[in-house]
């Protein structure tokens, strides 16, 4: 062990008659731990937060969507095929939009009618994996009347559930000689689903290809656009410009995930980061701590500095001696920063006790995601501004003359 750490050690752990700068010391540790801990939490919270949004998102939506700059997609097999043949891509499914009323005995309520193809859909969105009630098969299955799938909190506004009717009301369904009017149909409900995003619960409704063209009166194979499942939903930008590229005699637009949500995901970064500057200024309350207790302990020992100078240690080697002393103080308080930060990650990732109000947030809970490069940042940039924080002290102990210290001894 070097004399320089032996020492440190020593002034760090001896405090037998100046119990006072070993309070600090005590004090300087937890600040840091504080901040390290807090910094983790936070971090790991707004990780999971933007992961489990997207995951959601991306479930509910596919990660592109190929529409027409003319309203409607025709020859969507031909274009479909095309997709499907370009590399990164996992899956494409037709689907139609619109908007419909839905209503029974016991409510009524405005909901957004998708169309899709029941094969497709097993690949491209997560609605089979969301369903807790019926299964994909019987929406495909019903067909007078025909099945339609509902989210929970619509269900729950409307009063039903699987196997229950529902009548839908499409504002522009039958053509006739004055134009198209209004069209009421009736669905039987195939099956319930719960993504645990309230906005998508309340206001989605899954229909059939072939009866979701019936009710909204299309006479061909038209439809609103093609969604696009990727096996990697970060490469959904380098993808999109090969469709762009592919499809470009066909007026098709390309939009991404990135794209659709870019205000959304903008604003979480936005926020992480200011959050993280904030945090980091509990850090830096523990390294200004880390300064006072080493200027103190300098004024306290500068006899025995003077005595090591007199002896022949160098200024360089007090300097250590202190910078020594400050390291220790920051690896301590980053180590129990960290025990204590995956501690309640840990807990709040297994046991959920922090609830959030399903109609106001995305999620019913905080969910928690850990980043290595996050856990790689935090401890290294405690540690730089701890060691930072030594380097005054440390020099004025190395300025310290003996003669002058112990000229009176």
């Amino acid at each position: 062990m070097p004399f320089e750490l032996f020492i440190a050690l020593r002034y760090l752990i001896t405090r037998r008659k100046h119990s006072f700068i070993s309070i600090i010391s005590c004090f300087s540790v937890l600040g840091v731990a504080l901040g390290v801990a807090a910094l983790i939490v936070v971090l790991g919270v707004m990780n999971g937060f933007s992961s489990s949004l997207r995951d959601k998102i991306l479930g509910v939506n596919a990660d592109l969507i190929v529409s027409s700059v003319q309203g409607g997609l025709e020859e969507q097999e031909r274009i479909r095929d095309r997709i499907a043949a370009i590399q990164g891509v996992a899956g494409v499914m037709p689907f139609i939009y619109s908007e419909v009323m839905l209503s029974t005995p016991r409510g009524v309520k405005g909901a957004g009618l998708r169309g899709i193809n029941v094969p497709a859909a097993r690949d491209v969105i997560s609605l089979e994996k969301d369903l807790y009630l019926g299964s994909l098969d019987d929406l495909q299955d019903l067909k007078a009347p025909p099945g339609i799938i509902l989210g929970k909190s619509l269900a729950r506004q409307l009063g039903v559930t699987a196997g229950d009717t529902v009548n839908m009301l499409s504002p522009s369904g039958k053509k006739s000689a004055a134009g198209f009017s209004p069209q009421v149909k009736i669905f039987q409900v195939a099956g319930l689903f719960d993504t645990g995003m309230y906005e998508y619960d309340s206001s989605l409704a899954y229909v059939t290809l072939p009866a979701a063209r019936d009710i909204l009166g299309y006479e061909t194979d038209l439809v609103s656009g093609l969604e696009v499942k990727l096996h990697d939903v970060y490469a959904a930008e380098e993808v999109g410009r090969r469709l762009e590229k592919t499809l470009s005699n066909y007026p098709l637009v390309v939009r991404t995930w990135i794209e659709m949500n870019k205000s959304l995901f903008s604003a979480l970064k936005l926020e992480k980061n200011a959050m993280g500057v904030i945090l980091v200024m509990i850090v830096l309350v523990g390294s200004f701590s880390i300064i006072t207790t080493l200027i103190m302990l300098v004024m306290e020992k500068k006899q025995d500095i003077a005595v090591l100078m007199a002896m022949g240690t160098w200024p360089r080697s007090i300097k250590r001696i202190f910078m020594w002393q400050g390291v220790i103080i920051g690896l301590v308080g980053t180590a129990l920063g960290f025990g204590g930060g995956l501690l309640v990650c840990f807990l709040l990732e297994h046991y959920q006790f922090i609830k959030l109000p399903g109609d106001v947030y995305p999620m019913d809970h905080l969910t928690v995601l850990l980043d290595p490069l996050d856990l790689w940042v935090i401890g290294l940039s405690a540690m730089l501004l701890c060691f930072l924080a030594t380097l005054y002290p440390a020099v004025q102990a190395a300025k310290i003359e003996p003669a002058e210290v112990l000229r009176y001894e």
